[in-house]
């Protein structure tokens, strides 16, 4: 029997030397990651490079940082422990994805993410015999907290005597991360710091004809530019320009001798280093331009004529998108109201609405184009780009939905009252409508409009006005034309009480509307938007309820003027609420980042020492890569009114660094039930176990626990 197994393994041996084994790698569970090595091949050669990569599968709401984390965080870190002769390269980064918090803007991944390495054997490996490489990973994984994950993988490799087959999994996965990988691409890039901004132009082959919208530049450097600030683009036939806030590094006597990074379109993304000089021409398309002025892509073949036809057709498809269609439906329940016969008040109505609609075009257009000429990056939509003007947009369209429900009225009579004013107030209102319906459509662009919008931007403004013009004619169109077709009007139902319910049902799509821009300031200025707005859309419902119950008492002969002044005062508290708190949320933020904590560096033996003396002690366990922490520290800790509190209850602050690993504040941290950071404790001054304040601050949190620790004494 042994001489038959032994004959046995010496006829396969051959044939296992030949036919590569898969590559051996089992997943490892850090705690909210699950990692792996795989590989491109079913083996390597002698002498042969070939791919491998560290899989990450992230827990959902949890992410990992780029080679650059942004405002806080640290990347994914390896260490390898290869046979003599071995060699791995850094990784290959992929394109990140922004991750604000709070007032910060970090880089990194979500999901599942590889990170591609290069693996090289040395050209004496022996065929027949597997490699195994051992690497040591740390990670740093964050969602509302920081927490430091290890891992230690393992990969194994068969060493044959030619080059193996792909792997089946994964060599096609790691091949397409390489290929969208960013790469050089021939651009030539320049920057200049001019007043304020850093202004970075970027040319080359690759930018011609590209879809530059949404163009973001990731500085390899976390110091360079202020990630938190947006990146307004200006356009040219060359490439683009892009205005950045200068960081740290630009308030150093020397400035940067490059700024690095990669610049990531729609799909692509390429690797640039732009010099200090002169931006290279054809960069910009801003301004007032001359006659060999640069033109978006696309648009430079237009002329006047065509460019008014596209945006005639574009104006006509604009109706049909949906950030349009919750106004224009609510005008189509009134025009249905003068079916049956009544044609010259529908007629009336058109005519009022394309009118609102077509002079709203060209005090926006009028707008954007004395702007692009001052010098600023705007573009079609600028009025969304501001915040107090979403909020108070948003309350609009809230006010129009209370109204569609009937929570009050405006424009119709109750029981007859006003019924004198009800054909101005008509027109009025189908005026107001075609303004709406533009001021929310303007974020859309139909099909045709963008390569029209384009020309006109880079065109005197006579002729930009003219496009506009043709655009909103387009816009209006279709509703100026139902109102004076008679045969449309006669197939519309004739008016009864179907109306009020078709009325009623209208108000949930502009209730999606007020959902949407409630999303769009979100983005804006972050999620502490959404309790605010919300606020001030309480406020509004109040008040349009109690305009709802006086237009009732006037109805019955009744005194309203209490109700009717309580009404005006909250309607003016809601919306000057919703759009001046942006703003007074932007100021706030300045003065606590420029405020300062003094504090000393955590140890058991200093936290004792100052119990000893009876002084309070706040104990902040934090880190450099902790994003919760970054955003705590300028929102909540160094601000004047936490300042001020250290100072009158003859307090300490003291914090335990946690941004290279400590086991004693690890221990610290697991002895009260935490894996990472942040965590934040008050002591009294006679002792006694800590407060425990909670993860995400408020100045007034703090305050608070530290008057009540000093009170203790």
């Amino acid at each position: 029997m042994k001489f038959l197994l032994g004959a046995l393994v010496a006829l396969l041996l051959p044939v296992a030397l030949l036919v590569p084994a898969a590559a051996l790698a089992q997943p490892v569970k850090t705690g909210h990651i699950e990692a792996e090595l795989v590989a491109s091949a079913q083996g390597i050669a002698p002498g042969q490079t070939i791919q491998i990569a560290l899989r990450q599968s992230i827990q959902k709401g949890w992410h990992t940082y780029w080679k650059n984390a942004g405002d806080s965080g640290e990347p994914t870190r390896i260490a390898w422990t290869t046979p003599a002769g071995w060699s791995v390269s850094d990784f290959t980064w992929p394109t990140p994805r922004r991750l604000p918090v709070g007032p910060l803007v970090n880089y990194g991944y979500e999901g599942e993410v590889l990170l591609p390495m290069t693996l090289t054997a040395p050209k004496d490996a022996t065929p027949g015999q597997p490699v195994t490489l051992n690497a040591a990973v740390q990670f740093l994984v964050c969602a509302d907290v920081c927490v430091p994950e290890d891992a230690k993988l393992t990969l194994s490799l068969p060493v044959t005597a030619g080059p193996a087959p792909a792997d089946p999994k994964w060599g096609p996965r790691i091949q397409k991360t390489l290929a969208d990988a960013p790469k050089p691409a021939g651009l030539t890039a320049a920057f200049e710091k001019q007043g304020a901004v850093v202004k970075v132009a970027i040319t080359g082959q690759a930018l011609k004809g590209a879809d530059l919208a949404g163009a973001y530049f990731y500085p390899a450097s976390g110091t360079v530019i202020d990630h938190a600030k947006p990146q307004p683009i200006e356009r040219g036939p060359e490439g683009l320009t892009l205005t950045l806030t200068p960081g740290y590094d630009f308030q150093k006597p020397q400035p940067p001798a490059e700024l690095a990074g990669v610049l990531a379109l729609e799909g692509k993304a390429y690797e640039v280093s732009a010099a200090p000089g002169p931006l290279p021409a054809g960069a910009s398309g801003l301004g007032a331009p001359p006659a060999h002025a640069p033109v978006p892509a696309g648009a430079d073949k237009l002329g006047l004529l065509s460019a008014a036809l596209f945006a005639l057709v574009g104006g006509l498809i604009l109706n049909l998108m949906p950030c349009v269609f919750p106004v224009l439906a609510m005008k189509a329940a009134s025009l249905a109201g003068h079916g049956g016969g009544a044609h010259a008040e529908a007629r009336r109505q058109g005519l009022a609405f394309g009118a609102g609609a077509v002079v709203t075009f060209l005090v926006l257009a009028g707008l954007l184009i004395a702007l692009r000429s001052a010098g600023a990056a705007v573009g079609w939509g600028f009025q969304l780009q501001d915040p107090p003007v979403v909020a108070v947009l948003a309350l609009l369209m809230l006010g129009v939905a209370l109204n569609l429900s009937g929570v009050f009225e405006i424009g119709t009579s109750l029981q007859g009252v006003g019924s004198g004013l009800a054909a101005q107030s008509g027109l009025v209102g189908a005026f107001f409508t075609g303004t709406l319906a533009v001021v929310v459509a303007a974020p859309c662009t139909a099909p045709f409009m963008g390569p029209a919008l384009g020309w006109a931007l880079t065109q005197p403004p006579a002729a930009a006005l003219v496009v506009f013009l043709f655009l909103g004619v387009g816009f209006a169109l279709p509703f100026v034309a139902v109102a004076f077709a008679p045969g449309l009007l006669e197939r519309l139902p004739r008016p009864g009480p179907w109306m009020e319910v078709f009325r009623k049902a209208l108000a949930f799509p502009m209730y999606a509307t007020v959902v949407w821009l409630v999303w769009v300031l979100t983005v804006q200025v972050g999620p502490d938007a959404v309790p605010r707005i919300l606020g001030a859309a309480i406020v509004l419902a109040l008040a349009g309820w109690l305009a709802g119950a006086a237009q009732r008492r006037v109805a019955l002969g009744e005194r309203a003027a209490p109700l009717g002044v309580a009404a005006a005062v909250l309607i003016a508290v809601a919306v000057v609420g919703g759009a001046f708190w942006p703003r007074y949320a932007e100021a706030t933020a300045a003065t606590a980042e420029s405020a300062h904590l003094d504090y000393q560096p955590y140890t058991p033996e200093k936290l004792a020492a100052l119990q000893a003396e009876g002084r309070p002690v706040l104990v902040n366990y934090t880190a450099a890569w902790c994003v919760s922490c970054q955003v705590n520290d300028r929102v909540a800790l160094s601000t004047k009114a936490v300042a001020e509190a250290l100072k009158r209850d003859n307090a300490v602050y003291l914090k335990a660094d946690w941004t290279k690993r400590d086991p004693a504040i690890a221990a610290e941290l697991a002895s009260y039930g935490r894996a990472g950071v942040p965590l934040y404790l008050v002591y009294g001054a006679k002792g006694g176990p800590p407060a425990i304040l909670p993860s995400i601050l408020t100045q007034g949190t703090v305050v608070k626990a530290l008057d009540k620790a000093a009170q203790a004494s």
